[in-house]
């Protein structure tokens, strides 16, 4: 018996935020996750404040319902970007392997995905992982990660590798 995964999805732009571009990335993220039987509990769009972040991303995985967050957004080069330094902020341990993969493989796809900043990690049970902003990334890295997803939620949740 698997685990049912509780998701929250963050999008973090300054432009969403502020109500002067549409979410589509944050909206993807939801459809992908939905499709996939996952529960969405809740997806909120943020600016690019590190402090904010850091503190919604404590708030949402320390809360038990919740054993996986993604955020899209922040990942890159600008001064502004600041999700990865959010996340390194409240995750207990990182889980390196699924950054480098998503990596390792849109970069066959476009040679920015080099730039791409974004970390994931555990805390308290929660998975958080870190995807670039634009549609087209969300919907290249999260085909990285979908397959691991179910059995890394169920490792969190104690359940042995055989039934996770």
């Amino acid at each position: 018996m698997s685990v049912e995964i509780h998701a929250v999805v963050i999008t973090v732009s300054d432009r969403c935020a502020r109500g002067e571009q549409k979410d589509e990335s944050g909206l993807l993220l939801i459809q992908l996750l939905q499709e996939m039987g996952a529960k969405v509990l809740a997806a909120v769009i943020m600016a690019d404040d590190l402090e904010p972040l850091r503190d919604k991303l404590r708030a949402y995985a320390d809360h038990a319902d919740v054993n996986l967050i993604i955020t899209t957004g922040g990942t890159g080069f600008s001064p502004r970007d600041t999700t990865p330094e959010a996340t390194r902020a409240v995750i207990e341990r990182e889980a390196p392997g699924l950054a480098e993969a998503m990596r390792m493989e849109t970069l066959k796809q476009t040679p920015l995905a080099m730039i791409s900043r974004g970390v994931c990690g555990i805390r308290a049970g929660a998975l958080i992982i870190n995807l670039p902003g634009s549609p087209k990334a969300v919907r290249e890295s999260f085909a990285v990660i979908k397959p691991v997803l179910p059995h890394a939620v169920g490792l969190l949740a104690g359940k042995p590798h055989a039934e996770a």
